[in-house]
């Protein structure tokens, strides 16, 4: 393959190949999840374990994944994309619906070439698709400032912007500081509403399954609360897809250590639920659900969100991440927005 010329890229002795098959894709397991702790973006969605529950779940194409060696054969960098099957626009394994974080996965020190090789072989197989577009990249990601210009260089013509927001709570030491940093009107909503469910004679209690729960029968109560809560979850629910990758993502996640499955009860009975992640320090809150009605004199979704906040503070976790959306509880909450960003890409 020809390289046409880049500036400041180290030179490494790089190979490069394509992965099309899930026999490949799952080959990949031990080595992938070795290189994404030195990953700029180390999160949950980009493990290999949530990338093939994705893939098995939607499977929208054909496989497109793209993997760097170096010379003594380790896995320096993964681009995990496929080609959609309707459009031939190659798209992250993820995209867009239920995941939100992706990126390319390489070595810190090897990046900017991975990525360097991979603008080079999407020129070669440019026949191949019609354009790319890459969603829910982080926007302090370093992917976005080499493989625009690499792109462009060969001749595409690239459009980075910005997709959507998720807001983060940065998680102060203890949970006296986290309340004294929201607005006085906020700050005092929380406590009145911890307070009543504490104290005002209700048998309020929370839980975060563990082995001593059925999973299965916790993960049925989750989505019951979650389709009664709203009707956009309802119908999100009926997609048999959707149900599919949810039955096999939890316990996926509960077996290796990163799901947080929480549960406010009230006299016994389940009022809110927060499906939530664990994962490299960081608590992500990924869905939830509530009794509308029954128990909406209690705020039960905002206590167990306290609870929950309180409860990754004692634990010294760092943030506190609400994750795609720009719902207003979040930044009542006290959570600060951080972009994501969207990479379009076209040969001209």
């Amino acid at each position: 393959m020809n390289n046409p010329p880049y500036t400041n890229v180290k030179e490494i002795n790089l190979k490069l190949d394509l992965m099309t098959t899930s026999e490949q894709f799952a080959s990949l397991h031990a080595d992938w999840n070795r290189l994404l702790p030195h990953n700029a973006t180390n999160q949950i969605f980009l493990t290999h374990e949530w990338q093939r529950l994705w893939w098995d779940a939607y499977h929208p194409g054909e496989l497109f994944v793209l993997v760097g060696r170096n010379e003594i054969g380790e896995l320096i960098g993964v681009a995990p994309w496929f080609i959609e099957a309707e459009t031939q626009t190659i798209r992250s394994i993820g995209c867009v619906d239920v995941t939100d974080y992706l990126d390319v996965i390489a070595l810190t020190e090897e990046r900017e070439a991975f990525l360097a090789a991979v603008a080079d072989y999407l020129v070669e197989a440019r026949a191949q698709f019609g354009c790319l577009d890459l969603c829910n990249i982080p926007d302090h990601s370093p992917t976005l400032d080499y493989l625009p210009r690499f792109l462009t260089e060969r001749g595409f013509s690239v459009l980075v912007k910005q997709q959507e927001v998720c807001p983060i709570i940065d998680l102060p030491a203890d949970f006296e500081s986290y309340l004294n940093g929201l607005d006085k009107k906020q700050r005092h909503e929380c406590r009145r509403k911890m307070r009543r469910a504490t104290e005002d004679g209700e048998n309020v209690g929370w839980y975060v399954v563990g082995e001593q729960h059925d999973l299965n029968a916790e993960i049925d109560a989750f989505l019951q609360i979650m389709a009664a809560s709203h009707p956009e979850k309802a119908e999100f629910l009926k997609n048999p897809q959707h149900i599919e990758f949810f039955r096999t993502m939890m316990p996926q996640m509960f077996a290796c250590g990163w799901l947080q499955l929480a549960f406010l009860t009230v006299n016994g009975e389940r009022a809110a639920t927060y499906l939530n992640f664990d994962y490299n320090n960081n608590i992500l809150v990924y869905n939830s659900g509530l009794i509308p009605e029954r128990f909406s004199y209690l705020s039960p979704g905002i206590v167990l969100l306290l609870f929950l906040i309180e409860d990754a503070i004692k634990k010294g976790r760092t943030e506190f991440d609400f994750l795609r959306g720009n719902e207003e509880y979040k930044y009542r909450m006290g959570a600060v927005d951080h972009p994501v960003m969207n990479l379009e890409a076209k040969v001209n």
